[in-house]
C-alpha cells in the first residue's frame, strides 16, 4: 500500500503541472487577444507573455504548435511595442530587446510541428512581421553601436530570409539590393564588435565577395580576416580590392600597413606619398613616411652605401618636419629626429674604440676628432628628445636616449636621474 500511495502522488503532482500549464496557456491566448481588442492595454501583453513562457516551461507543450505560434505572435507584439516607442523617442531604452528573434525562433518551430496548410501560412504570415522586427532591432542596436546585438539581429533576418524561401514565401530582402545590403551590415556590425568571432563574420563578407559587390569595406575585412588566420591568400584580397577601387583610403592604409609588416620598405615609400596625397593633414602619415626613410638610411649605412643614405636621411628628415610644421608638439616627430642623430652617433662607437687603440700623436688626433663628431650628434639629438619627453613623459625609449646622451656628454648627474626615472617608470625592470 505504501508503494501504491507513492505512486498515486507522483501521478498526482504530474496531472497538477500539466492542469497548471494549459490554464497558462489559456491565459495566454486570453491576455493576447484583450490586447487585440486594446492595443494600448500593454499590461495584458506582458501578462501573456509571462503565460505563454509559463506554458511552454511544461514539456507537454514541448511540441504544441499553436504554443509557439502563441508565442510568436505576442513577442512580435512585444517588439512593436518597443519600436513604436522608438519611433517616438528615439532615445528610449528597449524593454524586450530580444523579442523579435525570440518569435522568429518560436515561429519556425511551429512550422516544422504543422501538417495542415493553412495553419503554416498563418505563422508563416506572422513570420514576415518577425522578419520586420528583426531589420528594426538591428538598425537600432547598430545606431546604438551596439554591434553584437546588431550583428545577432541582421543575421538572423538572413537565415529567417532563407527559411521563408524555402517554404515558397517571398522575404522582403528579395526586393532589389536589400539582400546585398543586408549582408554588408550584418558583415559590419559583426567586424566592429568585439564580441563576436571573426570567423562569424567572414562567410557573410565572402558571400559579397563572390558577387563581385562594389564596397570596398569587403575587400579590406576579408584582408584582415585572412591575415590573422594566417592565411596564405590574404594579400589577393587586397590586391584584388585595390584593383578595384585605387582611390580608398582605407585599403591604400591596410596596403601600406602590409608592406610596413613585411619589411617591404623601398615599394613603401611610393604607396606613403600616395597616402599624403589622399590626407595632406594626417600627421601620422608623415611620421610613417620619415621612419620608413631612417630605416632605409640605417641600411645603406650598414652597407657602406653612404651617399645614398644622406639621401635617405634628407627624406626622413623633411617628412618629420613637415609632421612638426603643422602639429610643432608631435611626440612621433621629435622622437624621430632625435632618433636619427642618436643612431648616426651611436654608429660612430665602435669607430671611436677602434681609433683609441692607436695612443701615438696622429692616432689621438683622429680619436679626438671622431668623439667630437659623435658628441655632436648627440647633442643635436639632445633637444627632439627633450621635447618628446615633454610630450610623453612616461615613453621608456626617451628616458634611455636622454640618460644616455647625458652620459655621453659628461653630464653625470642628470643621467643618473633619468636612471633613476627610468627605474621609477619600469618598475626596476
Amino acid at each position: 500500500m505504501k508503494y501504491l500511495l507513492y505512486a498515486f502522488s507522483f501521478f498526482f503532482v504530474i496531472g497538477s503541472a500539466n492542469a497548471q500549464a494549459d490554464q497558462a496557456f489559456k491565459d495566454a491566448k486570453k491576455k493576447l487577444k484583450k490586447y487585440y481588442l486594446d492595443q494600448t492595454n500593454v499590461d495584458a501583453l506582458n501578462e501573456a507573455k509571462t503565460a505563454i513562457m509559463t506554458t511552454l516551461e511544461d514539456a507537454s507543450f514541448a511540441n504544441n504548435a499553436e504554443a509557439w505560434v502563441t508565442k510568436g505572435k505576442i513577442f512580435n507584439e512585444l517588439a512593436n511595442e518597443d519600436f513604436k516607442i522608438k519611433a517616438i523617442t528615439p532615445d528610449a531604452a528597449i524593454a524586450n530587446p530580444g523579442a523579435a528573434a525570440a518569435a522568429t525562433e518560436a515561429l519556425m518551430k511551429a512550422v516544422g510541428m504543422f501538417e495542415k496548410k493553412a495553419d503554416i501560412k498563418d505563422a508563416l504570415k506572422a513570420l514576415a512581421e518577425s522578419e520586420n522586427h528583426l531589420n528594426n532591432f538591428a538598425i537600432f542596436a547598430y545606431q546604438a553601436q551596439d554591434y553584437a546585438a546588431a550583428f545577432n539581429n541582421f543575421k538572423s533576418s538572413l537565415n529567417l530570409a532563407d527559411f521563408l524561401g524555402a517554404n515558397g514565401e517571398a522575404s522582403r530582402l528579395a526586393e532589389g539590393s536589400l539582400m546585398d545590403e543586408q549582408l554588408l551590415y550584418t558583415a559590419v556590425s559583426g567586424y566592429y564588435s568585439e564580441d563576436v568571432p571573426k570567423a562569424d563574420v567572414k562567410p557573410f563578407l565572402m558571400k559579397l565577395y563572390e558577387k563581385e559587390t562594389s564596397e570596398a569595406f569587403v575587400y579590406e575585412g576579408l584582408y584582415a580576416i585572412a591575415s590573422e588566420e594566417g592565411d596564405d591568400n590574404a594579400l589577393s584580397f587586397l590586391e584584388k580590392g585595390r584593383s578595384l577601387f585605387p582611390d580608398d583610403a582605407g585599403l591604400l592604409f591596410s596596403e601600406i600597413n602590409h608592406y610596413l609588416q613585411s619589411g617591404r620598405l623601398t615599394e613603401l615609400t611610393s604607396k606613403l606619398e600616395e597616402a599624403i596625397k589622399k590626407e595632406p593633414d594626417n600627421v601620422s602619415v608623415y611620421n610613417t613616411t620619415g621612419n620608413v626613410y631612417d630605416q632605409l638610411a640605417q641600411q645603406s649605412r650598414k652597407d657602406g652605401n653612404a651617399d645614398e643614405a644622406e639621401g635617405y636621411k634628407a627624406q626622413a628628415m623633411s617628412y618629420y618636419n613637415q609632421a612638426l610644421t603643422k602639429d610643432p608638439g608631435n611626440f612621433e616627430a621629435n622622437y624621430g629626429i632625435g632618433q636619427i642623430f642618436y643612431n648616426e652617433a651611436a654608429d660612430m662607437v665602435p669607430v671611436l674604440n677602434k681609433l683609441g687603440e692607436d695612443y701615438s700623436k696622429a692616432g689621438i688626433a683622429k680619436y679626438d676628432a671622431k668623439k667630437k663628431e659623435m658628441d655632436d650628434k648627440f647633442a643635436e639629438a639632445l633637444p627632439f628628445f627633450q621635447k618628446a619627453e615633454t610630450d610623453n613623459p612616461s615613453d621608456l625609449n626617451t628616458i634611455i636616449a636622454l640618460k644616455e646622451i647625458y652620459a655621453r656628454l659628461n653630464d653625470i648627474e642628470k643621467s643618473e636621474m633619468y636612471k633613476a626615472k627610468y627605474e621609477e617608470l619600469s618598475g626596476g625592470q
